[in-house]
């Protein structure tokens, strides 16, 4: 009942999504970047998501077709945005606010953007070498290692996972969530001034400030 155009979006999307999961699975083939592998996974799945939302609200609100593109844009890389701050938030401390662990998606094996500029880095600077075999090691003896080793290693990897929240990748990764929020605002730059583009401006902005 919601027509051919929403039926078609929400198949394209759906074929995206499932992409992404399994890109993610299976993981950077051998001659590809494994950051710009991560990045496509981030846009087949949270960024396709955003973007099938926003040309929704373009297409039932009547909007001149000609915005479409344009929000279609913003949304694919506000969800690289959401998905980057969200690898930063998660080298936090334990808070109210998010309840994670600190590393949780370290611990469970995912490669998040920090941990992919660490092993890039770590080719050429031996204190980043350092640090990613402490944080593989640790992460390894946590889950496989006997009981008695794992309390050190639980203790060891919460350093090293602190370690790389101060670290220049994290600040790196941050720098990259705040382009490409930057980037979906320029895209925006069709529409016309008005409420719609002031609060997905500030949906923007809003994304890239929960890591403060």
């Amino acid at each position: 009942s919601l027509g051919e155009r929403i039926l078609v979006l929400q198949a394209e999307t759906f074929e995206r999504l499932c992409l992404g999961q399994l890109h993610e699975t299976i993981g950077p083939r051998a001659d590809e970047d494994p950051i710009e592998h991560y990045i496509q996974v981030l846009a087949d799945k949270t960024g396709s998501l955003i973007s099938a939302a926003a040309q929704v609200g373009v297409i039932f609100s009547n909007a001149p077709e000609q915005y479409r593109p344009a929000v279609a844009e913003f949304g694919e890389k506000i969800g690289i945005a959401f998905q980057l701050i969200d690898d930063v938030i998660d080298l936090a401390g334990e808070t109210d606010d998010t309840g994670k662990t600190p590393g949780t998606d370290l611990r469970a094996g995912v490669a998040t953007l920090p941990l992919l500029y660490l092993r890039r880095l770590a080719q050429t600077d031996q204190d980043a070498d350092d640090l990613l075999r402490r944080i593989e090691r640790d992460v390894t003896t946590v889950y496989y290692g006997d009981a008695a080793s794992e309390s050190a290693a639980e203790a060891d990897l919460t350093a090293a996972i602190a370690e790389l929240r101060g670290h220049a990748v994290t600040q790196q990764t941050l720098a990259e969530a705040h382009r490409w929020s930057r980037e979906a605002v320029e895209a925006l730059a069709p529409l016309p001034q008005g409420p719609v583009k002031k609060a997905l401006t500030r949906f923007a902005e809003t994304i890239v400030e929960r890591s403060k």
